[in-house]
């Protein structure tokens, strides 16, 4: 709408008197035009409805009656078959009225004709309030449905409790999970229109492939024990409780989590995951959630992830396919028949996963045990494969006997390979494959050198989770300094970039700004800085000024990562939270120089066998011409490795070998 703009004329005093104009003389009214029909027919339809049900339905029939009669008058005089006598000819306009209007139409004496007319009423009336019953049932209940009030019978189903910015992740990875599953669905519950939530989802079920799984959207407050009575969270295979994007998230979790235990009771125990934003919710939380559940810790997760990505630059997308079920992930199976077997002995006889660890009876996970490690009776492997089918494994584990080669020797062809293929087709036999050679002591002291150099991280920006990545850093010999300016490049020190401030509507804003303006110093000095950046919405990632030597890593979307992981393997969450500790055993990205010699043409399981004897466990590579990791990747397939690749493996920190030092970070040259 145009607002008219308004003036304020300062007052002046006049310097001769003004004269003010007489009023008008009052004329002749003007002229009005006058009404017409359509209007006037419109005035007298608003006054006659507005009167009542009754008056509607009398004219309703008069008008009927104008139009019914002098039709059926002019269709029985202008037939020939029709009665010669005018008396006859009323009967047969009555009768066409009476079928018309449904009033019987019978003829004869008065009385016989009102009782016609009175049971046709009657008839009519029933008629249209049957009618009018049924459709408003059905109008009633087509408003519940898309309301979302209906109630949910399903059994194993995957219950999701709450919205927020990682329900549209969680789903998709739900529904890529319940894929290969039979007569399975994913319900979401939360207070929102359930035709918003389905808008949001639809998507998301396009891209992940949900049109075999049933995905189910019902509106409720997930606190209310009659909302969850309504998607049967006794019956579900798994429920997860998200915290809401409102300062009151946490609370909303505990309150949330105590209305489950109402609804189904400490007798029938559900798999329950959960999540909290701040660490110091999380024991109320788990006392809410009862034993049994997972609650996990949003701060505490995305702070250990940023330490990490510092100290191994380019894991953040190793974490994200990791965690995701597209490609490869981990999977918990116990294979009848394995028992007495040595760690070693699994790891080399699983040909179609890579074998990660154990998992004992009172679910404790222990990865990358030493190789004599011997597996129980009742332990279960922790493997890492496509998909939840349990990978076969051979009778005789194949060896391997790696052949170094230099840069400059032409590719030997299949049958030159120096790997020789036993008759049997699902094994390889070979020699096996002698130790490393030692370091010398020239590069030994490089390493020693650039070990006792002071390893600094500048840290750009400050939110609640600045506390505990500091001592995540320090824990590792790092020095975390934090900066009001804007750094020099400086390819020796790593700069970690954090969201916030807390109580900022949009704490990615910081972010986004901060490595525009690393970018164009990087541009403009020629040289590039190690950097790690936190996003807080998935959203903004495409919109980060972010090169090829920078992390992005997003804490809640992976956090909702991991808990549709743990959601469909419980015992998956003691052995990501052993993964996700910067100490101990951890995702590492080694070259793969540290495990065979430079121009070593070997499949990917040499690799492993190598890693094995150095104390880690091969997960995957990325080629020296990719930043793309490759998990799990297949077994028999030779390439020539060089000190551009890197190998992907669970380790300890102190495994590395002090000749080769950390891995290379994947990034392409600065271009103005």
């Amino acid at each position: 709408m145009r607002k008219e703009l308004e003036y304020t004329v300062p007052p002046q005093r006049p310097s001769h008197p003004v004269t003010v104009p007489p009023p008008p003389t009052p004329g002749p009214p003007r002229h009005r035009p006058a009404p017409s029909l359509r209007d006037r027919t419109r005035y007298w339809v608003d006054r006659t409805v507005v009167k009542g049900m009754t008056t509607v339905a009398g004219w309703l029939a008069l008008v009927c009656l104008a139009v019914v009669a002098p039709a059926s008058a002019l269709l029985v005089w202008t037939d020939s078959r029709s009665p010669d006598t005018v008396q006859g000819k009323m009967a047969t306009v009555w009768r066409t009225v009476g079928q018309t209007l449904r009033l019987g139409g019978e003829v004869g004496p008065p009385l016989r004709i009102v009782l016609s007319v009175l049971l046709a009423l009657v008839s009519l009336l029933y008629v249209s309030t049957l009618v009018g019953l049924v459709t408003t049932a059905i109008t009633d209940r087509l408003s519940e449905l898309q309301r979302g009030q209906s109630t949910v019978v399903e059994r194993g189903h995957s219950l999701v409790l709450g919205w927020s910015e990682q329900t549209p992740t969680l789903v998709a990875e739900l529904l890529a999970a319940h894929a290969q599953r039979r007569n399975s669905a994913v319900v979401v519950l939360a207070d929102r229109d359930k035709l918003d939530m389905e808008r949001e989802l639809r998507a998301v079920v396009t891209t992940a492939g949900g049109r075999r799984v049933r995905l189910l959207c019902r509106r409720g407050r997930p606190a209310d024990p009659a909302a969850l009575a309504r998607v049967s969270p006794a019956a579900a295979g798994a429920v997860v409780v998200l915290p809401p994007d409102t300062p009151e998230a946490d609370t909303q979790v505990v309150k949330t989590l105590l209305a489950l235990r109402s609804v189904v009771g400490d007798a029938r125990p559900v798999r329950v995951v959960a999540a909290v934003r701040q660490t110091r919710h999380v024991a109320t939380a788990r006392l809410a959630a009862g034993p049994g559940a997972v609650v996990l810790d949003v701060d505490g997760i995305a702070a250990r992830i940023l330490v990490q990505c510092v100290l191994e630059p380019g894991l953040s997308r190793v974490l994200e396919d990791l965690l995701d079920f597209a490609g490869a992930e981990l999977h918990v199976h116990r294979v009848p028949g394995l028992g007495g077997r040595t760690f070693a002995d699994l790891r080399a006889a699983c040909a179609e996963a890579c074998v990660v660890g154990l998992v004992r009876p009172d679910g404790s996970p222990l990865l990358n045990p030493p190789p004599r490690t011997v597996l129980g009776p009742d332990d279960a492997v922790v493997v890492l494969a496509e998909d939840e089918t349990p990978p076969t494994w051979n009778e005789t584990p194949p060896t391997w006997n790696v052949t170094p080669s230099t840069r400059n020797e032409i590719p030997p062809t299949r049958n030159e390979t120096s790997l020789t293929r036993n008759e049997t087709p699902s094994t390889w036999k070979a020699p096996p494959a002698p130790p490393l050679p030692p370091s010398s002591s020239a590069k030994a002291a490089t390493a020693a050198a650039i070990r006792a150099a002071p390893r600094r991280v500048l840290v750009l920006g400050w939110n609640r989770r600045g506390p505990e990545i500091v001592d995540g850093l320090a824990r590792n010999g790092w020095e975390a300094v934090r900066e009001e300016t804007l750094p020099a490049p400086d390819p020796a020190h790593h700069v970690l970039v954090l969201g916030g401030p807390d109580d900022h509507p949009d704490p990615d804003e910081h972010t986004l700004v901060t490595l525009l303006r690393l970018r164009a110093a990087e541009q403009e000095a020629g040289r590039r800085t190690p950097t790690v950046a936190e996003l807080t919405d998935a959203h903004h990632r495409p919109l980060a000024p972010a090169g090829p030597h920078t992390d992005l890593v997003v804490g809640g979307w992976l956090v909702g990562l991991l808990m549709a992981q743990v959601s469909q393997t419980t015992e998956l969450a003691a052995a990501f939270d052993e993964l996700f500790s910067p100490a101990g055993n951890a995702v590492r990205l080694r070259p793969a120089t540290d495990y065979v010699p430079e121009g070593t043409e070997a499949p990917f399981a040499a690799l492993i066998e190598a890693a094995g004897r150095q104390g880690a466990t091969a997960l995957g590579y990325r080629p020296g011409d990719s930043r793309i990791p490759l998990l799990n990747p297949p077994k028999t397939g030779t390439r020539r490795w060089s000190h551009e690749d890197t190998l992907i493996v669970v380790t300890t920190a102190e495994t590395l070998q002090p000749h080769e030092g950390s891995a290379r970070t994947a990034d392409t040259p600065i271009s103005p």
